[in-house]
């Protein structure tokens, strides 16, 4: 059984690293086309991202909602189920800190900072548990109501931002009032890098012991694997996928409120950076594992950091990362397919031993007849 598990550890590994080198060798041949230097751009990508302390403390920092927002697809995906609405969990999580921080102006810090998180919570807890809602009692389709609710929470952001929770003063950029320069989160002593990281970081403990020792990530695993032997054993699915949702939803609202109080100090466009997109591709890319999220996380982190390098350098545009994801996404998906055929289990499946026996056979009469001749 261990045996078992190191070797399916080790594939999932090296299947990843094999895609990533793939898709990395298909951006190289895009830049070639368009005209660029690859050898340039990924100098630059490395520079910027871990080439000194500075970048690394930004490529962390531009993890840290990445972390938190990628569970909105890791826990569902738990399930069985695809959920792609952490933009808008992360949109209404970062509006409801807003919100909380400016009715709490007159609290201490502490119970500004829990008020906040608190709401951010259950804001994006409630909004990606309306996805389970329907999904569950009405039998929608969990992937197109998520993605639906984005555009209503980013819709919804506008019309507050712009109506009864706009700042007078935000001319050029519609924006709630500040939460103020005192209610923001500190960073972690000696470094440029905010506490939101340890947010991430202690989500990814907590749902990892979660799904992993405790009954109700049993349950999860039970229904993920086979509904109907979960309804068999008398496991409450509604209750599973409700809180599952609700956690998912949770989690990636706390990366708006990591937005809101450490870097834009309320709420306003800034928050659609498409962070929770990318969550989906970090999901997908570390297996749905909450501990694998966090290399996962770091490497989109350093690739969204270094972003501004190339562009100064290399003069390219500012979609140039956003297509080397959409470069590893396709890659991750098409090699997902092909290194399944790849395996032992697959060529017994296909009696690769009988038709190769026979295939060598042939090949041998043939040249034997043509020697004779």
């Amino acid at each position: 059984m261990a045996s078992n598990r190191l070797y399916s550890g080790i594939t999932v590994i090296l299947n990843t690293l094999a895609a990533l080198s793939i898709s990395l060798l298909l951006f190289a041949v895009f830049l070639l086309i368009i005209g660029a230097s690859p050898k340039e751009v990924f100098y630059y990508m490395v520079q910027g991202s871990v080439g000194n302390l500075f970048s690394i403390q930004n490529t962390i920092l531009m993890m840290a909602p990445l972390l938190l927002v990628s569970f909105c697809t890791v826990l569902p995906a738990k399930l069985g189920m695809i959920v792609i609405g952490g933009e808008g969990a992360l949109v209404i999580g970062g509006l409801a800190a807003a919100v909380a921080g400016i009715t709490l102006t007159d609290a201490s810090y502490w119970a500004t900072m829990t008020g906040m998180f608190l709401a951010a919570f259950v804001a994006g807890g409630i909004w990606i548990g309306f996805v389970g809602l329907l999904k569950y009692y009405r039998g929608a389709n969990e992937t197109i109501v998520s993605l639906l609710m984005n555009y209503i929470a980013i819709a919804l952001l506008n019309h507050l931002v712009e109506g009864s929770l706009r700042d007078p003063k935000s001319l050029n950029k519609p924006s709630t009032y500040s939460i103020g320069d005192s209610k923001m989160m500190s960073n972690i002593l000696g470094t440029d890098v905010h506490y939101g990281v340890l947010i991430g970081l202690f989500c990814i403990l907590f749902t990892f012991f979660i799904y992993h020792f405790t009954t109700f990530g049993f349950s999860v695993r039970i229904i993920g694997g086979n509904n109907k032997a979960a309804r068999l054993v008398g496991l409450s699915l509604s209750k599973v996928i409700l809180i599952t949702f609700f956690l998912a939803g949770g989690i990636s609202g706390l990366a708006g409120m990591v937005e809101v109080t450490a870097i834009h100090g309320r709420a306003n466009a800034s928050l659609v950076a498409g962070f929770g997109y990318t969550g989906i591709l970090i999901s997908f890319l570390s297996r749905h594992n909450p501990i694998a999220v966090l290399p996962v996380a770091f490497l989109f982190g350093a690739l969204t950091a270094s972003n501004g390098l190339i562009q100064r350098h290399c003069e390219l545009p500012d979609a140039t990362m956003v297509v080397l994801q959409g470069i590893i996404f396709v890659t991750i998906i098409g090699w997902e397919g092909f290194s399944g055929k790849l395996t032992l289990h697959s060529f017994k499946k296909i009696k690769f031993n009988q038709y190769g026996s026979k295939l060598l056979a042939n090949t041998i009469g043939y040249y034997r007849r043509s020697y004779k001749s």
